[in-house]
């Protein structure tokens, strides 16, 4: 039996990781930096316990929502790059597990534009690429004694957590409508392929390196916000102007409104089977979630 080690078990991608885990007869050892239960001890420094662990998927970081003030992004890069590294650096303890699978984003590539790029696409300028990058250097202490890594790009991620969490409310209340222009690219992916992504990667040891976790089809913001509408019934006619997002949100708005045109490159070449390989089932099986 495969026994997984989680980082971030209690988030939003960690907790339905750990659920489908157990569902596929995985033994899955979840870690936490307060003393819980049923967790093994995270620490807040040094090597971490990773014994006995074939594979460790690390999900931890500072959420990225929120006002992106300097404190903020500083926040944002040091959890995902320190706590990366240490991550890493526990690998260096034999016997160490066979894989690290760890989370980064498809903010790498920064504003895409009309282009479509994809693993073997270089990284982009502004904080979240140089975050990305930055976060995916972090598991060199991994690669370096033989253990295979996985950087997980995940994209805009459909569920009851994350984002949606903020978003879906609103467009249940009929208040929903584009960002912008609504022209700007989204790649999206489910939560359950996020988290089938990553059980794939861990047994299939073709798969190294980035990984980016998006459906085959990105879709303009304005089709996304128009296809969410409709699984909840409502109508989409309150648009948020990009002068306004960026006046109140700041760095952060760019999230919102650059464009993502994200290709699952490696998914498509490995046979990857998606849950939800495109937008509307994804989001009519948001709709009929409490």
């Amino acid at each position: 039996m495969t026994t997984i080690g989680i980082i971030g078990a209690s988030g939003f991608v960690g907790t339905r990781l750990a659920e489908l885990a157990i569902e596929a007869e995985y033994k899955v050892v979840r870690f936490s930096r307060s003393s819980r239960p049923g967790f093994r001890p995270l620490g807040e420094s040094g090597p971490i316990d990773v014994s006995g662990l074939d594979a460790v998927v690390n999900l931890a970081g500072e959420p990225i929502l929120g006002i992106w003030t300097e404190a903020k992004k500083q926040r944002i890069l040091k959890s995902r790059t320190e706590g990366t590294r240490r991550v890493a650096c526990s690998f260096s303890t034999p016997p160490s597990p066979r894989i690290l699978v760890n989370a980064s984003a498809i903010g790498f590539y920064g504003d895409t534009g009309e282009n479509a790029v994809d693993e073997n696409s270089p990284v982009g300028t502004g904080f979240l690429p140089s975050t990305c990058k930055a976060w995916e250097s972090a598991t060199l202490s991994a690669t370096r004694i033989g253990s295979r890594v996985v950087c997980l790009r995940i994209g805009f991620v459909l569920g009851r957590g994350g984002a949606m969490k903020l978003v879906g409310p609103i467009f249940r209340a009929g208040l929903g409508g584009k960002l912008g222009s609504g022209r700007q690219w989204m790649s999206c992916v489910h939560v359950d392929d996020v988290a089938g992504m990553i059980l794939w990667a861990i047994e299939n040891p073709s798969i190294s390196g980035p990984v980016n976790a998006v459906m085959q089809e990105p879709v303009r913001n304005s089709e996304f916000t128009r296809s969410l509408a409709k699984a909840f019934h409502r109508p989409a006619i309150f648009p948020a102007p990009a002068v306004f997002l960026r006046l109140f949100l700041g760095g952060m708005s760019s999230i919102l409104l650059d464009s993502a045109k994200v290709l699952p490159a490696v998914a498509v070449r490995e046979n990857y089977k998606y849950r939800y390989p495109s937008l509307v089932p994804a989001l009519q099986s948001l709709a009929t979630q409490k």
